[in-house]
């Protein structure tokens, strides 16, 4: 998302009220990873003529919460929210509930997601579901190459904070613990905050202190990439990566075969859904939650299929 843009939702907002049927959407950050699902949300709302206020917190939890004190001083009729913070979760379900306002959750899965309430909700993809389905692809291709004994892998997670990091995170540990992969050594995790350069540094550090992973599981694809930089640099050759997201990027990583493995999360899917809740909730309809959006697989024989899809 380009500065101008940002900066006329922002002048659009400050400068004008609300008007009836308005949502306030809060998005974590304006990067790339993230377009997608700003997209789901803008096209569902112009296909329901709903009008948006959109604002980015640029990865900052007090400006998030500042966003939706603003858009409800604004009599917004409901608001979205790509959390930057899930622990911050519960702070902001009160805001909105003292204020009447109806909440909707989206992508990045709330800490307080069994205690929203009639007014709340959350749209987004069982993130289990995908360090499931990650770390399931990597054990099978590991056992394709004829390991079936100490194979070390290395967890790239996102951001501590947030629930989908510890979530990914967690089902990798669960698969490597399964009998059929308990083979798969986690030998080392940390944090590259969702970053690629930071993930690319990690794993520089990894490779000097002497690891020589049979795989690299990250928690999204920009840190899987990376990675992947970080393997070329080094001349390190023949380690599984994987990631999640699907992004237009990592598939090309994939269609070049450097990565093997990724996640395809339906961005569109999900910011449609949030749209579609909202505009539900404030007409004071009940509605399911979690609306689960679900993952599928990705790896090279089928990653043609998804080229068009983010």
């Amino acid at each position: 998302m380009n500065r101008v843009i940002i900066l006329t939702a922002s002048l659009a907002f400050f400068g004008s009220t609300a008007f009836a049927g308005d949502i306030g959407v809060s998005i974590s950050h304006s990067d790339s990873n993230l377009a997608v699902l700003v997209k789901g949300i803008k096209d569902r709302a112009a296909q329901s003529n709903q009008p948006l206020q959109i604002e980015f917190a640029e990865g900052d939890v007090n400006r998030q919460l500042s966003q939706v004190q603003n858009f409800i001083a604004a009599k917004v009729d409901a608001i979205i929210v790509n959390t930057v913070e899930t622990s911050a979760t519960p702070t902001v379900t009160k805001l909105a509930a003292d204020a009447g306002i109806p909440l909707v959750y989206v992508n990045n899965t709330p800490s307080d997601i069994h205690e929203l309430g009639t007014k709340a909700a959350f749209v987004g993809s069982d993130e289990k579901v995908a360090g499931t389905l990650e770390a399931k692809e990597v054990c099978r291709l590991l056992q394709e190459r004829g390991k079936s004994e100490a194979a070390d892998i290395l967890i790239i997670q996102g951001v501590l904070a947030n629930e989908t990091a510890v979530l990914r995170s967690q089902a990798v540990h669960e698969v490597a613990a399964m009998p059929e992969c308990n083979f798969m050594k986690i030998i080392d995790e940390q944090s590259a905050n969702w970053d690629p350069v930071k993930a690319q540094d990690l794993v520089t550090n990894w490779i000097t202190a002497g690891y020589k992973p049979a795989a690299i599981i990250s928690n999204n694809d920009e840190m899987a990439i990376g990675a992947i930089n970080s393997l070329k640099a080094s001349g390190l050759d023949g380690v599984i990566v994987a990631g999640v997201d699907a992004t237009k990027e990592a598939m090309q990583y994939m269609k070049n075969g450097d990565l093997q493995v990724t996640v395809f999360q339906d961005a569109i899917g999900q910011g449609a859904g949030s749209v579609d809740l909202a505009i539900k909730l404030a007409k004071g309809n009940r509605v399911e939650s979690p609306l689960w959006i679900p993952y599928e697989l990705v790896n090279p024989a089928n990653v043609d299929t998804y080229l068009s899809k983010n």
